[in-house]
């Protein structure tokens, strides 16, 4: 491996260290959501080997990502590696077929899948295995002793979860340290400069318990790349958000949608602010926002996607050697409020004078 051009963070409170930037695998073989800007076998080779070759570690995918496609595209590259370089993490709960048992977070089905996706990974472990959203169905007590035997029997070296709220991430925690379960170490949630609602609750148990937060969609899909204009749709062949803007019957569930930001005032002058400040400090605006990111202290690593070796490129420098001053963090967070709705308000309105850096050392 090339010297390491990136920075390392520790995966939440483990002892294992990643990358500040994780690649993100959905975009890699096929998808079922017939997304135009899917890379190739080959292509997605190009894009990890860049990846390792500027220090990255850490490589995050999904069985149900085109429905096992990513998972054998990361397992074919993974093969003719030395396997001890690399954190692999990948995630259980949705469906890969129609059998009445194949959804969820049931022993049963958490071992089946895990067994799956080993096998197309080429891998006897992953490092971290992540539930990929809530299951109502099923009882957290069992989902959570099923990571644990998983962890024992050693299929896998860490667990973390997804997609949940905070009460859920709450009692998942609370039930671990009941149960004298192992620790969950990771949230991966949407989070970047347009959807700070998970600084309110989730976060904060993040901070409390000791679990990295892993950002998933750090530059809302391309909306924050700073390459649209007002003026003028973007294109459906050449990107996510202008495949939505044209298919949005067939669009990725949760997926941004142009005409929430087209004629937003607010996000025009966020675009315009990242510029200013991408050319004070010879970046692109892409690597500001992910740099916003990195900064945060419950962050261990930002989950970046790529369909271009440049692509990558471009956002790897928002990793090491640069950072975003204080004045400009604070300047991009009141860019970017987060709705300060009840009980927030009210909560909030009373801690002004009430700061224990003792007691919790999270800035928002």
């Amino acid at each position: 491996m090339a010297e390491s051009k990136v920075e390392y963070n520790y995966l939440g409170k483990s002892g294992v260290q990643v990358s500040n930037l994780c690649l993100g695998a959905m975009t890699f073989g096929e998808s079922q959501f017939e997304i135009p800007t899917q890379a190739s076998e080959k292509l997605s080779f190009e894009i990890i080997d860049k990846y390792a070759e500027l220090g990255g570690n850490f490589i995050d995918t999904a069985n149900v990502y085109g429905i096992g496609s990513s998972e054998r595209v990361v397992g074919n590259w993974l093969k003719k590696q030395d396997r001890r370089k690399f954190i692999i993490a990948t995630k259980v709960r949705f469906p890969m077929d129609t059998g009445v048992n194949r959804i969820g977070l049931s022993r049963r089905h958490m071992i089946e899948s895990l067994d799956e996706s080993l096998e197309r990974l080429q891998t006897p472990f992953v490092d971290l295995l992540q539930s990929h959203l809530w299951d109502n169905a099923t009882p957290i007590e069992e989902t959570l002793r099923t990571f644990d035997d998983l962890v024992r029997c050693g299929k896998i070296r860490y667990f973390g979860v997804s997609n949940v709220c905070g009460w859920q991430l709450q009692k998942i925690v609370d039930k671990i340290e009941m149960m004298g379960l192992s620790r969950c170490v990771t949230l991966q949630q949407e989070y970047n400069l347009l959807c700070r609602q998970p600084e309110w609750e989730e976060f904060m148990v993040c901070e409390n318990e000791g679990i990295g937060v892993l950002p998933w969609s750090p530059l809302k899909g391309g909306i924050l790349t700073g390459k649209f204009r007002h003026d003028v749709s973007p294109d459906a062949k050449g990107s996510r958000i202008g495949y939505t803007h044209t298919n949005e019957s067939r669009a990725i569930p949760g997926s941004s949608a142009w005409r929430d930001y087209r004629d937003d005032n607010s996000y025009w002058k966020l675009i315009d602010s990242l510029r200013t400040m991408g050319g004070k400090y010879g970046k692109s605006v892409p690597q500001v926002a992910l740099r916003w990111l990195i900064q945060k202290p419950v962050v261990s690593s930002v989950i970046i996607g790529a369909t271009s070796v440049k692509q990558l490129e471009d956002n790897m420098g928002a990793s090491s050697g640069w950072s975003l001053s204080d004045e400009d963090m604070s300047s991009l967070n009141e860019l970017t409020p987060r709705p300060l709705n009840y009980p927030y308000k009210m909560i909030w309105s009373f801690q002004k004078d009430r700061l224990n850096k003792f007691n919790r050392s999270i800035v928002l």
